[in-house]
């Protein structure tokens, strides 16, 4: 069929009131409302956790700052109007700041999806008008009168040029920021090479904006269970592209043609506000590797009496399905009976005992082992782990074996089924901390994440795997600042900067009964090194001032689970 000329089309009837806001001055949000759902969510935070909430506020009150927003930062992100609080109070600054000085960029044409019907296209094209009144716009999958359509989106091929136009796809009855094509424009002009930018995201349901998704830096393994591009974002299409597409799910399908010229880039910003958008979805467990080609693993485990904690994990690498393992015990002093006789059966069996005598550092601990190993591959593993799952090492093998991959660590639980470790961000604290812990699984928490294999900035050496030659490219564990705590944070960071990517793998899941032979970082006897091992964190790394890509500016630095930060 003809395609018809793009036009610029008539205005609509309005959307909603809470909707039409946006395009008001900033200083519109009224100091009532601010102060009104300010209380809402502190009466929510107190409600949740009275204990809580009040020893934070005195916490505060103490000048015990940082201890208050750690304890009353989950509390308030908890809250059902903590995101509308933070529409009132901090996104009209943020549009500010993301507005450019000039919209000189690339334009950028309106592409309406209307192959699941054409409901809400007035709202969708009256958010167009308010974004760019000059900007043209064409549907696609479904005859309307308000603009141009054609049937098919290959038919869009005759609109773009040779070397690609940008095209902003969005479904019929979602909407646009106000400012969204405008701050496109900038970030295309920025990202000339670019062929796919995408922004964050959140829901409309009964005119009021709900549940926002602040994304991470582009995340591939992400993407393959969580589509949490389509719709909210940019594309540069070509003629070829756009001709080649299928007629059902054509958006995905362009989506995926752009991924393949470039890596997209992320626009933290929430200009898209949806009826709906793609859910994500656990994925079943990966083939395994056959029993030929798996490398040898060599499984170091450092140990001071504990003789229970230590027998329950050797156990259950017994149970391991994996056909190649060295076993290797780093024996740091004990002298209980019942552990040396353990030490004695595990020799007897084939393991390797390594005495190292002298204070607890689990840096050299691991490193002395790490020399005398055999494998290609090491896996650090506590001697407060309880495996379940006899797939586990093979699992987190298939990851660590790849050549842009770092370190790999699997989801943690504690013994009451509640997240210890589903990766690790750091910024959080000022320093790093496990991400989604003590979030329960029957909790879907941050669109699944925990659930989600993906990149991570660092996964917590309780249990880690990594090819022996990347681990001792970096120097290994650092003895010197890290004797205890951050030291795999601090490896995951240097092989990350030499293109080794850490990795985490919540299809092998095992049970944490943390620090049950060493003691908390929280004790008093422990918190002056802790207190040295957190400055050199963040002297190394500056984790005190950068944010991490895989987590958003907009969630919570003082929260392990992934609220909007107030």
């Amino acid at each position: 069929m003809k395609i018809m000329p793009p036009a610029r089309f008539r205005s609509c009837a309005p959307v909603d009131a809470s909707l039409a806001r946006e395009a008001r001055p900033p200083a519109a949000a009224s100091v009532w409302r601010r102060w009104w759902l300010g209380l809402l969510v502190h009466c929510d935070a107190f409600r949740l956790d009275p204990f809580g909430y009040v020893q934070g506020v005195v916490w505060r009150l103490r000048g015990l700052r940082v201890r208050s927003r750690n304890r009353l930062a989950a509390l308030m992100g908890r809250s059902p109007h903590a995101y509308a609080l933070w529409v009132a109070r901090a996104e009209p600054k943020l549009r500010q700041d993301l507005d450019p000085a000039s919209t000189s960029g690339p334009p950028i044409r309106a592409v309406i999806d209307c192959s699941a019907g054409s409901d809400g296209l007035e709202d969708t094209l009256d958010s167009l008008r308010k974004a760019d009144p000059d900007v043209t716009a064409i549907a696609v999958g479904a005859e309307v009168t308000e603009i141009p359509f054609v049937a098919r989106a290959g038919e869009l091929a005759s609109l773009v040029t040779t070397d690609g136009s940008w095209l902003c796809i969005i479904r019929a009855g979602d909407r646009l920021a106000a400012n969204a094509l405008a701050a496109y424009q900038a970030a295309a002009a920025r990202h000339d090479e670019g062929w796919l930018i995408y922004a964050d995201d959140d829901l409309i349901d009964g005119g009021k904006r709900v549940h926002p998704h602040f994304k991470c830096a582009w995340n591939p393994e992400l993407f393959e269970n969580h589509d949490f591009i389509s719709g909210a974002a940019i594309v540069r299409a070509t003629p070829p592209m756009l001709t080649q597409l299928p007629s059902d799910d054509w958006v995905e399908a362009l989506v995926h043609a752009a991924l393949k010229r470039a890596d997209p880039v992320h626009l933290p910003a929430v200009l898209h506000h949806r009826r709906g958008r793609p859910a994500p979805s656990i994925p079943p467990k990966p083939p395994l590797l056959p029993a030929a080609s798996a490398p040898l693993v060599s499984v170091i485990i450092p140990t001071r009496n504990g003789e229970a904690l230590l027998r329950t994990c050797v156990e259950g690498l017994r149970r391991t399905a994996y056909p190649e393992i060295e076993l290797l015990i780093v024996d740091n002093g004990s002298d209980e009976p019942a552990t040396l006789r353990l030490l004695d059966d595990l020799r007897d069996e084939g393991a390797r005992v390594c005495k190292v005598p002298g204070p607890f550092n689990f840096s050299t601990l691991n490193n002395a082992a790490a020399r005398h190993a055999r494998g290609d591959l090491l896996c650090f593993l506590n001697n407060d782990i309880e495996i379940l799952d006899p797939d586990w090492l093979s699992i987190l093998v298939l990851q660590a074996i790849r050549p842009e991959i770092g370190a790999v660590g699997c989801r943690l639980l504690y013994p009451d089924g509640s997240v210890q470790h589903a990766g690790v961000v750091t910024g959080v604290g000022g320093g790093a901390a496990h991400a989604h812990r003590f979030q329960r699984t029957d909790e879907a928490g941050y669109f699944l994440r925990d659930r989600l294999p993906q990149r991570v900035s660092a996964v917590t050496a309780a249990c880690l795997v990594v090819a022996k030659d990347k681990f001792l490219a970096v120097g290994g564990f650092n003895e010197e600042d890290f004797a205890v705590a951050f030291n795999d944070v601090d490896l995951c960071l240097k092989l990350n900067s030499r293109g080794w990517q850490s990795f985490y793998e919540p299809r092998a899941t095992l049970v944490h009964h943390e620090s049950k032979s060493r003691g908390s970082d929280r004790a008093k006897e422990n918190r002056a090194r802790f207190a040295a091992e957190l400055s050199a964190l963040k002297r190394r790394w500056g984790t005190d001032c950068s944010r991490d890509p895989y987590h958003h500016p907009q969630l919570s630095p003082f929260s392990e689970q992934f609220y909007v930060a107030l």
